[in-house]
């Protein structure tokens, strides 16, 4: 079991870091280090990259910038239900921006953003490769197909109740 350092990162990231520095061209390892780190904390938190660019030695600016460009990464923790709406050609077409104002507006949250409870998180994504099933929202893992914006109140109140919603 891995152990926080005194810094907090976990020790098998500060080992991961240690090794990474000891390969040529360290900094290239950035964004392994970054997926390690959001893959055991869920986001990185700035004390997070603070501390990676001090163990990797590398610019706090070269991290910022590196978690700020790639959509991969989250600079904030994630809800218990991260909610995806597509907004892909498909989706935009069949009414996806609608789907997403009804979910900004019932969760009082703008994209990228966590509700205050923890609960639902608000993000996009460009295909899920099931064009015929839009407008598509994924939540977690499950697929709601063919989603209006009249829906959205009704699927969050059964989401919240922990009803299996069928997608």
């Amino acid at each position: 079991m891995a152990t926080a350092t005194k810094d907090g990162l976990e020790s098998d990231i500060v080992k991961f870091i240690s090794q990474c520095r000891k390969k040529e061209h360290p900094e290239s390892y950035l964004i392994a280090v970054l997926h390690k780190v959001q893959e055991k904390y869920g986001y990185l938190s700035q004390d997070h990259m603070n501390e990676v660019a001090q163990r990797l030695q590398v610019p706090t600016s070269t991290v910022s910038g590196v978690a700020t460009f790639y959509h991969f990464f989250r600079l904030r923790p994630r809800g218990k239900y991260a909610i995806s709406v597509c907004l892909g050609t498909a989706c935009f077409v069949k009414g996806a921006d609608k789907v997403l104002n009804a979910f900004q507006t019932e969760l009082g949250i703008e994209m990228g953003e966590t509700t205050a409870d923890g609960l639902f998180s608000l993000e996009n994504t460009r295909c899920l490769g099931v064009c015929a099933l839009a407008p598509v929202v994924t939540i977690n893992d499950t697929v709601y197909s063919k989603v209006t914006a009249n829906q959205v109140p009704e699927l969050i109140r059964q989401v919240k109740s922990g009803k299996n919603v069928e997608g």
